[in-house]
This record gives C-alpha cells, structure tokens and sequence, in this order.
C-alpha cells in the first residue's frame, strides 16, 4: 500500500510506533532504571563527590573495555575531550583541520580553541557523515606536501588532521578514509561524540584515529549529566591526555606543582557513578533502539515521498537519533511536518545549521558542500529515546 507523503500521514505514522499514553514525546530522554541512584548516594555519604574517587577509576576501565580501546579518559564533556585530542596529534595555531559541515558546532569550536581554522567539507549519502572519496579528489587539486606535512597550496596554510564525526550514530567509512590520511599524512582524530555502541566492520567507532573523543551529555545514548572521554590505543597518548585535562598536576603528597599549561577538564566522581550505572545498561539501551528503529522503518515504508534512514552495510549502529529524509521533490513539506508533529507533542527537529553557514565560520575555506545542503533540506530528527523501544533487557 502507498499513502502519498502529507504532514498528517507522517503523524500518523509515528503514533503508530509511540506510546498513547505520553502527554509529550521528547527527541530523547535518558533513562535511569538501574544502580544510578545507589552508586550517586554512595558519593554523597562517602564524600567523594569531586575530581577522584573510585567511580571514575571504574568509568575509564569500563569504558575501554566496551569499545575494545585500551585505553580511556573521562573528562567534562565531549568539546573538551575533542580539544585535547587534536593539541595531543599536534594541532597548532594556524593551522587547518578539515571537518563536515555537517556537524554539531562543537567540531568546529574544538578547532578554534586550538588556534586552527576549520577547514569544511561535503558529506556522503549512504552515511551522512565525511566523504572520504570526495576529500580525496579535492585534496589531489589542493594539497601540496612539504618537509613537515600536508599544507593547502590556495592558502597556505599547514593542514594538520581530519575529524570525522559519525552523525547520527552512524559510523563514517573508515578505512579509505585511513588511506586518505596516510597518503597525506594527515592526523585522524575522531568525533565519536554521538557513536558509543556502533561499529563498523565489527570494530567499535574510536579505534581508528590515534584519538577519539565520546560524550554522554544528557541526550546522549548513555548520559554522566555532562561529561565526555578521549579514547586512544596509544599508552604515552593517554598518560599525556590525562596529565593535561587535571590541571597539568604533578603527584605530590602536599605540593601543588604544575609543569604546563593544563586544563580543569575532570569529570567529577559522581559524574562517573552516574556513567557507570549507564553504562551496565548500554546493550539494553542499544537493543531498544534499534528495535524502535526497525519499528520506524515498518511504519514509514508505505508512505511515498519520504523514507526512514537505516545504516550503512558495512555498519552497525546504535541509531542515537532517527531520521527521516523527504525526497526531493517534496521538500515543500517539510516546515509543514516539522510544524504539525510539535503542534501534536511529538518532538521532531531538522538537521544542525551546517557549520560554513554560521557568521563566525562564513570565511573558512571549504570545498564543495552540494551534498551536504542538500542532505540537511531533507532531513527530520524524530523521537529516540531508548524507553521507546519496549521493556526487552539484554545482558551485558
């Protein structure tokens, strides 16, 4: 059966997966149903509620463990996380890191923390995320190398890494983008912000990049209320990472000695405690989603004119937010959508603003972006939340 694309149809499509009984349906809550409070008191009456204690010791090693990294490092949150990954590869003022415009702006901010400019480029359909195919046939008209490193021949500048960031959830094609920075020599630093429990190719998001950078802000998969985490397979790397996000502190019984420039970038123990009572939840979390995801794909596969976004083949992902995208010739309804589900209490939003087209990154250099303005004409955020997903458990 084909029901021709209206904004009602899509309503009605999305009752058909959302509960009944919910006065507003959120773009995603977090959900606390397991150890969250027990561990948090446990902080309060212990006293360890500030930058140590053994709940973030724990968060760190379970973290690793469940990405397969070897090692990780909590911090604030994911902008940071993001900021000390690129100072660690050598990011410098000056320099340029290319990045998607189609991103959230704490890519882009990341960059400019470290005194670089970001450099923007288009982004591929099937993922939503960088186009490693179309950076290589732009850097093969724009790069140029010299004794130390990559730089752009138009403005001279060294161009030092590429972030990827996986959008959505779902994982970037990784391993020609790995060529692409080896042929370069260009850093692969990773935002795996939005990634935590996607895969590609079997292996978890973040193993990729010498660093990568996670968050677990309070829409995120799993939440710590705020906070974030660098993940690297590099040992030096992670003691360095640690070193400068806790103030640049060198041990000592009673002396307050510092030996860099450092950053206040800890992630409080009863941020951790929260995490890790999140994180023994993650592959239920995981599982709902992705069954509320195969329920979207059902309810949206009669509807002409529209279709449900699933992952790329080589993937699997944790579907942080699902998505909509409206063919082309429909692109007229697409407010109209947007405007009656809010309307209804069903939380919908678009995509970002994409990142060259806010004034303070308007003059950054860019290659060609058709792709990616005309994915974010299409695209409509809708409800995720893992509760959406049913009441299944899964073991972890």
């Amino acid at each position: 059966m084909n029901i021709p694309l209206n904004p009602q149809t899509v309503l009605e499509a999305l009752r058909s997966v959302l509960p009944s009984n919910r006065e507003h349906v959120s773009l995603h809550e977090p959900s606390f149903s397991g150890n969250e409070e027990a561990y948090v008191r446990e902080c309060i009456n212990t006293g360890w509620v500030s930058s140590v204690g053994k709940f973030v010791d724990r968060f760190e090693r379970d973290l690793a463990e469940f990405t397969g990294a070897k090692y990780a490092v909590a911090v604030v949150n994911g902008t940071a996380a993001l900021h000390i990954c690129l100072k660690l590869v050598g990011v410098e003022t000056g320099d340029e890191v290319l990045i998607p415009t189609l991103t959230f702006a704490a890519t882009a901010n990341a960059v400019t923390y470290c005194g670089a400019i970001p450099h923007f480029v288009d982004s591929e359909k099937r993922t939503l995320g960088l186009d490693p195919v179309h950076l290589t046939d732009y850097l093969a008209e724009i790069a140029e190398s010299h004794h130390d490193g990559c730089y752009n021949r138009i403005t001279g500048r060294r161009i030092k890494a590429v972030v990827p960031m996986h959008t959505f959830g779902h994982p970037v094609d990784l391993d020609p983008l790995f060529a692409v920075c080896q042929r370069y020599g260009l850093e692969l630093v990773e935002d795996a912000a939005e990634s935590l429990g996607s895969f590609y190719k079997g292996r978890h998001t973040g193993n990729w990049g010498r660093l990568s950078a996670l968050s677990f802000n309070g829409n995120k998969i799993i939440t710590t209320g705020g906070g974030g985490a660098i993940l690297t397979n590099d040992e030096e790397l992670a003691a360095r990472a640690k070193h400068l996000t806790t103030t640049a502190k060198v041990p000592h019984r009673w002396e307050s000695m510092h030996d860099m420039v450092g950053y206040n970038y800890r992630l409080p123990n009863i941020n951790a405690a929260l995490g890790c009572a999140q994180l023994e939840q993650l592959p239920s979390f995981i599982y709902k989603k992705r069954s509320l995801a195969d329920r979207y794909k059902a309810a949206f596969s009669g509807v002409t004119g529209i279709s449900f976004f699933t992952e790329p083949e080589y993937s699997k992902s944790n579907y942080w937010l699902n998505i909509l995208l409206i063919d082309e010739q429909n692109l007229s309804q697409r407010d109209a959508i947007l405007d009656l589900t809010n309307r209804n209490s069903i939380q919908t939003r678009p995509a970002w603003i994409l990142m060259h087209r806010l004034p303070m990154f308007d003059l950054c250099p860019r290659m060609n972006l058709s792709v990616a303005e005309n994915i974010v004409s299409r695209l409509i955020n809708i409800p995720s939340s893992a509760y959406l997903g049913g009441e299944v458990h899964v073991e972890a």
